[in-house]
């Protein structure tokens, strides 16, 4: 009886490991990655559009259990069509996965895009898209979202991003000639390591439109990726992605096996318990080893997507970076006791050294003085904040030192300094071509988008200017100094103080005048800084000319003149981009105008300097509240006298700390 019964007990326990198996297979919840919906096509709530856009939503999601995981779409009336699609991951077509994938994204996308006409969303298992325009087709290669793993490849890396383009290459070859335009491929870099690699089109495209998108993709990898364990470029119509783990099902593109010879008639000759015996111990293996392999990759998958999208804690408790701290001794030893000759630079609350580690590594070391006015509240704002921030445009907080009365933040060396150092130096403003100022633009908007839209909680930075952009070895810019950031809630919009702080000709005239600060506040800067990196001039130029305009106005008045260029820096006459440099002007002239609602998001901008199929609205007058020098004297004593404001300098890691608020 105790036998049957035992044996009952292992036949359950088999017949359960079976069917729970998938379950683990089967990952239920959809990752958010990105959406862009530009604001320049838009329609009415309630309106046939949006009825019509309701149907082919549903239609979508109730075909989302298709064996394809492709499904197009269109639901037209006279002047109201709507054109869509959704695409699932080769490797979770006709699974839960994508299903779940289609149902959230087809819920999501009216959430998040709720009047515009245009809408792409990508999820880790689907992307969805839909358009007022057909687009069946037709490759789209805009907008165009770059994510990357947060760790580097330690070893060969020159080799690491070859293995990279060969194996994105065959994947794209072979997607792009397959029918459900899906590959994957396996390559070995080392013995140990072994690398992951995925394309997919939308499947209404041809060969030839596949292979296009994805070369375009392919091309653009090592813009973001570069020596990156894991990378991939989401285009509206393909995708590809590598990583050194196995993030999708190995057996998606494999070739099925051949079928095996019928088993022999008749009733087997081994007992049912030695079946059982052996049966049950290797599903519980098999489990195992399945619930340890998703633990595995969703953990690797975080590690990803913090590359893209990381979350700064809510919390402010100085333990929670405990792993970073030095000490002094350390400190003095890395500086040379903090000699003037590893001074790199002198700001409004301490100043900068040059330091090299034991083992060799080059840090700059910012040391706060004693009557910066930062105490330690301050001081470990700036501390959390950055060192939760992980972004190729965000300079990286290595660690600090809370010893006594010192108070120092230890940071990446970044070797070319600030930009204000090329940008305003006649011998040195050479040295940033049209083509690099561009990317110095397009990188400090990244870095700003991922402080306003990226993180759970808005990070305002409230300081935005040339002496706080960074610019490493290749002159990719690093935004700086967060001493004065302020952190938002999710549907948190504005915030008032009494104290004004920041750096003069960069502040926006709500802020400034009124204490009224938003992330429309660093749209403000952020158009500043762009109308200076064109011009070459600092906005403080214009106040020590007898026109007695700032910057702003000046381009403001070229543009209404119909002679934007004349705004460009003379050293760049002899090798631009027009349409590049009219387009940063005009975007620029979007971000300064005075009141903020008419001012773009940083989201915006960016695809906006991405995508020149992106209307851009008209600017207005931009704010001029500062209508003449008087006016702008009398601002800068008002806040000079009371102590709350760090004036520009050409120094490097200028420090502009004056009031924080922490969380």
């Amino acid at each position: 009886m105790n036998h049957q019964k035992m044996k009952s007990m292992t036949t359950l326990l088999l017949i359960f490991s079976i069917f729970t198996l998938p379950s683990f297979l089967t990952n239920t919840e959809a990752d958010y990655l990105y959406h862009a919906c530009p604001n320049t096509t838009t329609f009415t709530p309630n309106s046939t559009f949006q009825s019509n856009l309701n149907r082919l939503l549903s239609t979508l999601s109730s075909n989302a259990n298709r064996s394809t995981g492709f499904y197009n779409a269109s639901v037209q009336t006279p002047n109201n069509a709507v054109y869509g699609l959704f695409l699932c991951r080769g490797d979770v077509v006709a699974t839960n996965a994508c299903e779940n994938c289609v149902a959230t994204a087809t819920a999501q996308a009216p959430e998040r895009c709720p009047i515009e006409k245009q809408v792409v969303i990508w999820y880790d298992d689907c992307m969805l898209r839909y358009s007022n325009e057909s687009f069946f087709s037709t490759s789209a290669e805009s907008p165009g979202i770059y994510q990357w793993n947060s760790q580097n490849v330690t070893t060969e890396q020159t080799r690491f991003n070859q293995v990279v383009a060969a194996s994105m290459n065959e994947v794209a070859t072979e997607a792009a000639n397959d029918t459900d335009k899906f590959a994957t491929k396996q390559a070995k870099f080392t013995d140990l390591i072994t690398l992951y690699s995925l394309g997919q089109c939308t499947q209404d495209l041809s060969a030839a439109a596949c292979d296009r998108c994805f070369r375009e993709a392919i091309r653009r990898l090592p813009i973001c990726c570069s020596g990156k364990q894991g990378g991939r470029v989401l285009f509206p119509s393909c995708n590809v992605r590598y990583e050194i783990y196995p993030f999708y099902a190995e057996n998606a593109t494999a070739p099925a096996p051949a079928p095996g010879a019928p088993p022999p008639k008749g009733k087997s000759k081994i007992p049912t318990s030695t079946i059982v015996a052996i049966a049950v111990p290797i599903s519980v293996s098999v489990l195992l080893f399945v619930v340890g392999y998703c633990c595995i990759t969703r953990r690797a998958r975080k590690k990803y997507n913090q590359a893209a999208a990381d979350e700064p804690s809510g919390e402010n408790d100085i333990t929670t970076v405990e792993s970073l701290q030095f000490d002094f001794a350390t400190i003095q030893s890395a500086t040379s006791n903090f000699s003037d000759d590893h001074k790199l630079g002198e700001g409004g609350f301490g100043q900068v050294y040059k330091g090299t580690l034991s083992n060799g590594q080059e840090v700059a070391v910012k040391r706060l003085s004693r009557n910066s006015g930062q105490g330690t509240e301050e001081f470990k704002n700036e501390m959390v904040l950055v060192a939760k921030l992980q972004h190729r445009n965000l300079v990286r907080l290595l660690g600090f030192c809370l010893e006594g009365e010192e108070k120092i933040l230890v940071y990446e060396y970044v070797l070319n300094k600030s930009l204000d150092c090329f940008l305003f130096d006649p011998e040195k403003q050479g040295q940033l071509d049209w083509s690099r100022r561009y990317k110095i633009i397009s990188g400090i908007a990244r870095g700003i988008m991922y402080l306003h839209e990226d993180s759970r909680l808005r990070i305002i930075h409230r300081d935005l200017k040339a002496s706080n952009i960074l610019l490493d070895g290749e002159m990719h810019p690093k935004i700086s100094d967060f001493g004065m950031a302020r952190i938002f809630g999710v549907d948190q919009t504005q915030a008032s103080t009494n104290r004004i702080v920041g750096t003069y000709g960069y502040m926006s005239p709500e802020y400034a005048m009124h204490g009224h600060f938003s992330i429309k506040s660093d749209l403000y800067s952020f158009g500043v800084l762009v109308l200076e990196i064109i011009s070459g001039k600092k906005n403080s130029y214009f106040f020590q000319t007898d026109a007695a305009e700032d910057l702003m106005s000046h381009a403001w008045k070229l543009w209404r003149d119909g002679a934007p260029l004349e705004l460009l820096d003379p050293c760049l006459w002899d090798s631009y981009s027009r349409t590049e440099v009219i387009r940063c002007i005009h975007i620029s002239l979007l971000c300064v105008q005075e009141d903020p609602a008419d001012r773009p998001t940083m989201q915006s901008v960016v695809l906006m300097l991405n995508s020149y199929s992106v209307t851009l609205p008209l600017p207005q007058q931009p704010a001029f509240f500062l209508q003449s020098r008087a006016m702008g004297n009398m601002l800068e004593a008002t806040l000079d006298s009371a102590q709350s404001i760090s004036k520009s300098s050409p120094s490097v890691y200028e420090g502009s700390i004056t009031e924080v608020y922490p969380r």
